[in-house]
Protein backbone atom coordinates (compact mmCIF):
# COMPACT_ATOMS: atom_id res chain seq x y z
CA UNK A 1 0.00 0.00 0.00
CA UNK A 2 1.25 3.64 -0.92
CA UNK A 3 2.22 5.30 2.32
CA UNK A 4 1.08 9.32 2.46
CA UNK A 5 4.22 11.84 1.39
CA UNK A 6 5.00 13.37 4.53
CA UNK A 7 8.44 13.53 3.60
CA UNK A 8 9.19 17.22 3.61
CA UNK A 9 6.51 18.20 6.61
CA UNK A 10 8.79 17.33 9.77
CA UNK A 11 12.11 17.50 8.45
CA UNK A 12 15.10 20.15 10.12
CA UNK A 13 17.44 20.05 7.23
CA UNK A 14 16.81 19.96 3.76
CA UNK A 15 18.88 17.97 1.39
CA UNK A 16 19.59 17.54 -2.41
CA UNK A 17 16.48 15.40 -3.45
CA UNK A 18 17.31 11.91 -4.17
CA UNK A 19 15.14 8.63 -4.92
CA UNK A 20 16.48 6.91 -2.06
CA UNK A 21 14.80 4.39 -0.44
CA UNK A 22 12.44 7.20 1.20
CA UNK A 23 10.78 8.67 -1.82
CA UNK A 24 10.26 5.31 -3.25
CA UNK A 25 7.79 4.37 -0.69
CA UNK A 26 5.92 7.70 -0.68
CA UNK A 27 6.62 8.06 -4.75
CA UNK A 28 3.43 7.17 -5.76
CA UNK A 29 1.66 9.24 -3.66
CA UNK A 30 4.14 12.42 -4.02
CA UNK A 31 3.44 12.14 -7.63
CA UNK A 32 0.19 11.61 -8.13
CA UNK A 33 -0.12 14.99 -5.72
CA UNK A 34 2.37 17.09 -7.44
CA UNK A 35 1.94 16.08 -11.34
CA UNK A 36 -1.23 18.33 -12.14
CA UNK A 37 -3.97 15.82 -14.49
CA UNK A 38 -1.30 12.94 -13.47
CA UNK A 39 -4.36 10.62 -13.80
CA UNK A 40 -5.30 11.96 -17.33
CA UNK A 41 -1.99 12.48 -18.71
CA UNK A 42 -1.59 8.62 -18.33
CA UNK A 43 -4.52 8.08 -20.34
CA UNK A 44 -3.76 10.37 -22.73
CA UNK A 45 -0.61 9.24 -22.79
CA UNK A 46 -1.61 5.36 -23.18
CA UNK A 47 -4.36 5.94 -25.92
CA UNK A 48 -1.58 7.96 -28.12
CA UNK A 49 1.06 4.86 -27.56
CA UNK A 50 -1.80 2.05 -28.33
CA UNK A 51 -1.92 4.44 -31.68
CA UNK A 52 1.93 3.51 -32.60
CA UNK A 53 2.27 0.37 -30.94
CA UNK A 54 2.04 -2.95 -33.28
CA UNK A 55 1.93 -6.50 -32.12
CA UNK A 56 5.06 -7.51 -30.34
CA UNK A 57 6.23 -4.14 -30.46
CA UNK A 58 8.51 -3.15 -27.25
CA UNK A 59 8.30 0.01 -24.76
CA UNK A 60 10.81 1.56 -23.19
CA UNK A 61 10.31 3.52 -20.24
CA UNK A 62 12.92 5.29 -19.00
CA UNK A 63 12.87 6.86 -15.75
CA UNK A 64 10.53 3.98 -15.30
CA UNK A 65 10.07 5.23 -11.16
CA UNK A 66 7.52 2.44 -9.61
CA UNK A 67 6.17 0.80 -13.26
CA UNK A 68 2.72 2.93 -12.67
CA UNK A 69 3.06 4.02 -16.73
CA UNK A 70 4.06 0.42 -17.81
CA UNK A 71 1.22 -0.82 -15.48
CA UNK A 72 -1.04 1.36 -17.24
CA UNK A 73 -0.26 -0.10 -20.76
CA UNK A 74 -0.29 -3.10 -20.09
CA UNK A 75 -4.03 -2.56 -18.87
CA UNK A 76 -5.15 -0.85 -22.09
CA UNK A 77 -7.76 -2.79 -23.47
CA UNK A 78 -5.97 -2.05 -27.02
CA UNK A 79 -2.41 -3.64 -25.55
CA UNK A 80 -1.15 -6.22 -27.81
CA UNK A 81 -0.72 -9.26 -26.16
CA UNK A 82 2.30 -10.07 -27.32
CA UNK A 83 4.01 -6.54 -26.63
CA UNK A 84 7.22 -6.16 -24.78
CA UNK A 85 8.36 -3.38 -22.07
CA UNK A 86 11.32 -2.62 -20.59
CA UNK A 87 11.91 -0.08 -17.81
CA UNK A 88 15.27 1.65 -16.81
CA UNK A 89 15.83 3.84 -13.32
CA UNK A 90 19.14 4.53 -11.99
CA UNK A 91 17.52 4.00 -8.45
CA UNK A 92 17.01 0.39 -7.07
CA UNK A 93 14.37 1.30 -4.42
CA UNK A 94 12.29 2.36 -7.09
CA UNK A 95 13.12 -0.59 -9.07
CA UNK A 96 12.21 -2.53 -6.40
CA UNK A 97 8.97 -1.14 -6.02
CA UNK A 98 8.35 -1.43 -9.77
CA UNK A 99 9.64 -5.17 -9.61
CA UNK A 100 6.63 -5.95 -6.71
CA UNK A 101 3.90 -4.27 -8.85
CA UNK A 102 4.90 -6.01 -11.68
CA UNK A 103 5.75 -9.01 -10.58
CA UNK A 104 2.85 -10.74 -12.54
CA UNK A 105 4.67 -9.65 -15.57
CA UNK A 106 8.19 -9.50 -15.33
CA UNK A 107 7.36 -13.50 -14.31
CA UNK A 108 6.34 -14.50 -17.94
CA UNK A 109 8.75 -11.84 -19.46
CA UNK A 110 6.78 -9.30 -20.78
CA UNK A 111 8.26 -6.78 -18.80
CA UNK A 112 12.18 -6.30 -17.95
CA UNK A 113 13.39 -4.17 -15.29
CA UNK A 114 17.00 -2.44 -15.56
CA UNK A 115 19.00 -0.12 -13.55
CA UNK A 116 20.71 2.73 -15.74
CA UNK A 117 21.52 6.13 -15.57
CA UNK A 118 20.21 8.15 -18.47
CA UNK A 119 22.67 10.25 -18.42
CA UNK A 120 24.62 7.37 -19.82
CA UNK A 121 22.42 5.30 -21.70
CA UNK A 122 23.98 5.11 -25.27
CA UNK A 123 22.86 1.46 -26.51
CA UNK A 124 19.01 1.19 -26.31
CA UNK A 125 17.04 -1.31 -27.53
CA UNK A 126 15.73 -1.48 -30.91
CA UNK A 127 11.87 -0.02 -30.16
CA UNK A 128 8.94 1.05 -31.10
CA UNK A 129 7.92 3.38 -27.97
CA UNK A 130 10.19 5.65 -25.86
CA UNK A 131 8.60 7.51 -22.53
CA UNK A 132 10.61 9.94 -20.71
CA UNK A 133 7.86 11.10 -17.97
CA UNK A 134 9.70 14.14 -16.12
CA UNK A 135 12.51 12.23 -16.17
CA UNK A 136 15.16 14.33 -18.69
CA UNK A 137 14.79 17.52 -16.31
CA UNK A 138 16.83 15.46 -13.91
CA UNK A 139 19.71 14.64 -16.91
CA UNK A 140 22.65 16.52 -16.94
CA UNK A 141 22.11 18.99 -19.32
CA UNK A 142 25.03 18.35 -20.88
CA UNK A 143 23.82 14.36 -21.26
CA UNK A 144 20.53 15.36 -22.44
CA UNK A 145 21.13 15.75 -26.41
CA UNK A 146 22.92 12.38 -26.02
CA UNK A 147 20.30 11.02 -24.78
CA UNK A 148 18.05 12.34 -27.13
CA UNK A 149 20.17 11.05 -29.93
CA UNK A 150 20.21 7.13 -28.86
CA UNK A 151 16.81 7.02 -28.36
CA UNK A 152 15.90 8.39 -32.22
CA UNK A 153 18.86 5.99 -33.13
CA UNK A 154 16.84 3.12 -31.39
CA UNK A 155 13.25 3.80 -32.49
CA UNK A 156 11.95 2.41 -35.34
CA UNK A 157 10.93 4.28 -38.52
CA UNK A 158 7.11 5.59 -37.16
CA UNK A 159 7.80 4.99 -33.59
CA UNK A 160 7.30 7.51 -30.95
CA UNK A 161 8.77 9.64 -28.00
CA UNK A 162 6.30 10.98 -25.51
CA UNK A 163 8.53 13.77 -23.25
CA UNK A 164 6.74 15.17 -20.14
CA UNK A 165 8.56 17.75 -18.71
CA UNK A 166 8.64 20.92 -16.03
CA UNK A 167 9.22 23.72 -18.13
CA UNK A 168 10.50 27.62 -17.78
CA UNK A 169 8.78 29.86 -20.19
CA UNK A 170 10.53 33.17 -21.41
CA UNK A 171 8.29 36.04 -20.01
CA UNK A 172 9.72 36.54 -16.61
CA UNK A 173 5.79 37.98 -15.54
CA UNK A 174 4.57 34.16 -16.79
CA UNK A 175 7.01 32.13 -15.26
CA UNK A 176 6.46 33.64 -11.83
CA UNK A 177 2.63 33.65 -12.43
CA UNK A 178 2.73 30.07 -13.69
CA UNK A 179 5.09 28.70 -10.69
CA UNK A 180 1.92 31.07 -8.32
CA UNK A 181 -0.37 28.80 -9.79
CA UNK A 182 1.83 25.65 -9.08
CA UNK A 183 2.05 26.22 -6.04
CA UNK A 184 -1.56 27.22 -5.32
CA UNK A 185 -2.27 23.71 -6.86
CA UNK A 186 -0.11 22.17 -4.48
CA UNK A 187 -1.98 23.92 -1.41
CA UNK A 188 -5.39 23.58 -2.40
CA UNK A 189 -5.71 20.39 -4.54
CA UNK A 190 -2.92 18.26 -3.11
CA UNK A 191 -2.74 19.36 0.07
CA UNK A 192 1.09 20.43 0.92
CA UNK A 193 1.44 23.45 3.28
CA UNK A 194 3.85 26.18 2.25
CA UNK A 195 6.91 25.09 4.36
CA UNK A 196 6.18 21.03 2.55
CA UNK A 197 6.18 23.35 -1.01
CA UNK A 198 9.06 25.63 -0.11
CA UNK A 199 10.88 22.72 1.43
CA UNK A 200 11.17 20.78 -1.30
CA UNK A 201 11.94 23.25 -3.63
CA UNK A 202 14.89 24.00 -2.05
CA UNK A 203 15.64 20.44 -2.12
CA UNK A 204 15.07 20.24 -6.43
CA UNK A 205 17.00 23.19 -6.93
CA UNK A 206 20.22 22.08 -8.02
CA UNK A 207 18.64 18.47 -9.11
CA UNK A 208 15.55 19.05 -11.29
CA UNK A 209 16.78 21.83 -14.26
CA UNK A 210 14.00 22.61 -16.54
CA UNK A 211 14.43 23.78 -19.91
CA UNK A 212 12.17 26.30 -21.94
CA UNK A 213 9.18 24.66 -24.61
CA UNK A 214 11.40 25.75 -27.39
CA UNK A 215 15.03 24.37 -25.61
CA UNK A 216 13.16 21.25 -25.32
CA UNK A 217 12.04 21.57 -29.08
CA UNK A 218 15.59 22.44 -30.18
CA UNK A 219 16.69 18.94 -28.45
CA UNK A 220 14.35 17.61 -30.50
CA UNK A 221 15.38 18.20 -33.43
CA UNK A 222 19.48 18.22 -32.95
CA UNK A 223 18.25 14.50 -32.06
CA UNK A 224 16.91 13.75 -35.40
CA UNK A 225 13.39 14.21 -34.79
CA UNK A 226 11.09 15.90 -37.53
CA UNK A 227 7.84 15.83 -36.35
CA UNK A 228 7.03 17.26 -32.78
CA UNK A 229 3.90 18.87 -31.34
CA UNK A 230 2.59 19.12 -27.65
CA UNK A 231 -0.63 17.23 -26.80
CA UNK A 232 -0.92 18.51 -23.60
CA UNK A 233 -0.26 21.71 -21.40
CA UNK A 234 -1.17 23.12 -17.96
CA UNK A 235 0.80 26.30 -17.25
CA UNK A 236 4.13 24.99 -16.66
CA UNK A 237 3.87 21.35 -17.33
CA UNK A 238 3.81 19.86 -20.83
CA UNK A 239 3.50 16.76 -22.69
CA UNK A 240 5.18 15.98 -26.16
CA UNK A 241 5.01 13.79 -28.96
CA UNK A 242 7.83 13.12 -31.18
CA UNK A 243 7.58 11.19 -34.26
CA UNK A 244 10.61 9.59 -35.98
CA UNK A 245 9.89 9.75 -39.67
Amino acid sequence: MTEQDKLFKYITRVEDFAFDERVAHVFDDMVSRSVPFYNEIQRIQADLIMDFLPDAGVVCDLGCSTGTTIGHLIGHPRCPDNALFIGFDNSEPMLEKAKAKLSAHTATGQVSLRLGDLGNLRNLPDCDVVILNWALQFVRPIDRELLLKAIFHALKPGGILLLSEKILVKDTLLNRLYIDHYLEFKKSQSGYTDIENQRKREALENVLIPYRLDENMALLERAGFTHWDTFFQWFNFVCMIAVKG
